[in-house]
């Protein structure tokens, strides 16, 4: 069984006393519906699991109630001697999306309070806001993602000291042994190909077989292809949801990186914002992970009014390497100079960052340039510019130079993530091996909230 992070905090939450029902959230094939059931089962003596897409495919039970009463005459009838009370049953209501009548009943189940609940969906963005009645106050949502570098790592039998040790280098901004350094580097290149999603992992781990992980990541593809066809047929309009989710690894090449407008259609003329509902999609479902312009950073990053600037990167690195190399595994494993492999690296680092819990932002600057990654820095109420290099050339970074060199800007350090073994500081800038991203968590506060 693979381990999630996640799973601490579920675990916490049924356990604590909050009444709330936490939603969990993300991508479809990120391991949800398998976390909450292992969870689930192991804290409660009644698990009783009601998948809404699964229930529209096979009749539709539950498809067209509105009123708790009928809610329940019908759970009863599917899980009828599965239900106690709340201290010893447990319903989980998957893929709530599909329904959104239950968003709303949310609240209503919460307040009658006749057994837990725990919930989970895709596209909660979008549902929610179109949900005549969001039930605030009644629902903590939480994100889920596939699994970060040190999931991977412990899927891998690292062990707690290992991981510590890892960390305790990085606080302290020194560098591993030789031996180390190539381990743990060998290791991130394996997570480089194979990415983070449970059955890609899970096959690899099986089969150590390329072609088999890249037909599990070929499937989940299709199946996120399949899931916008759906909604793009469901919302009556021709929209371009699947073509722009074909385009990020092919723009992920240029120089910016950046979709352009014009090149959705092939039409001069075409504006941004024209595609709004299409770039909403590919957020709220979690299948891209959205980077956006800062050109005037100031503590706290917030999200910019005008958002052309938007960078799209998968929301799985297995997914890129797979459509970049295939089987290929020598451009990543062996470092191939004629190879960039910039783009797989900004990737994994937005897909890091994102796991940890930050907001994501560039800078742009049309006369200082392009620095990869703006994070808040809570801890010193700062911004943390970060570098990401994958070649030799990684100490050359005039657009990282520039922006801390700005006064107005107040920001006094930065990062640059590169292939090298040691860590080093020079000119303000913190050099360090590309398997540290590991490390920059978001500041979290205690949930007791407490000043002492």
């Amino acid at each position: 069984m693979l381990y999630r992070k996640i799973s601490t905090e579920i675990e916490a939450h049924l356990r604590s006393g909050n009444d709330k029902i936490m939603v969990v959230e993300g991508a479809r094939q990120i391991g949800k519906s398998y976390i909450i059931r292992e969870v689930g089962n192991r804290l409660y003596q009644n698990f009783v699991e009601i998948n809404f897409i699964k229930d529209d495919e096979t009749g539709g039970l539950f498809r067209d109630i509105h009123g708790l009463d009928e809610f329940y005459m019908t759970l009863s009838m599917v899980a009828g001697g599965k239900l106690g009370d709340k201290s010893d049953t447990l319903v989980f209501l998957d893929e709530v999306q599909h329904y959104p009548q239950y968003l709303t009943m949310l609240k209503f189940l919460r307040e009658e309070g006749k057994f837990a609940y725990i919930a989970s969906g895709s596209l909660l963005g979008i549902a929610l806001s179109n949900t005549s009645s969001i039930p605030v106050g009644s629902i903590i949502r939480k994100q889920m993602y596939q699994l970060d570098f040190e999931e991977w790592l412990i899927a891998e039998g690292w062990g707690k000291e290992a991981l510590d040790y890892v960390r305790d280098c990085y606080r302290q901004q020194v560098s591993l042994t030789e031996a180390q350094h190539d381990n743990l580097l060998g290791e991130f290149k394996k997570y480089l190909l194979v990415g983070g999603l449970p059955d890609a992992v899970n096959t690899y781990m099986e089969t150590h077989n390329i072609v088999r992980v890249r037909e599990v990541q070929e499937a989940i593809r299709d199946l996120y292809k399949e899931d916008a066809a759906k909604y793009e047929k469901e919302s009556g309009k021709k929209l371009l949801v699947r073509r722009i989710y074909d385009m990020i690894v092919s723009q992920m090449e240029n120089r910016k990186k950046r979709i352009v407008a014009k090149d959705i259609r092939a039409k001069k003329g075409d504006r941004f914002e024209w595609f709004a509902e299409e770039f909403e999609y590919l957020i709220s479902s979690g299948i891209a992970l959205d980077v956006h312009a800062i050109s005037n950073p100031k503590y706290p990053l917030s999200e910019p009014v005008h958002k052309n600037l938007l960078k799209l990167y998968l929301n799985d690195v297995g997914l890129l390497t797979g459509q970049l190399y295939e089987y290929n595994i020598v451009p990543v494993m062996k470092d191939e100079r004629s190879i960039n492999l910039g783009s797989v690296y900004e990737s994994v680092v937005a897909q890091e960052l994102k796991a940890h819990g930050h907001k994501l932002f560039y800078y742009d600057n049309a006369k200082k340039g392009e620095v990869d990654y703006l994070v808040n820095n809570m801890a010193e109420m700062t911004i943390l510019p970060i570098e990401v290099k994958s070649g030799k050339d990684f100490a050359l970074h005039k657009a990282l130079d520039k922006f801390l060199d700005n006064e107005e800007y107040n920001i006094s350090s930065g990062i640059v993530l590169d292939n090298e073994r040691e860590v080093y500081t020079k000119d303000n800038v913190t050099y360090m091996p590309i398997y540290y991203i590991m490390c920059i968590e978001r500041v979290r506060i205690p949930e007791s909230g407490s000043f002492f």
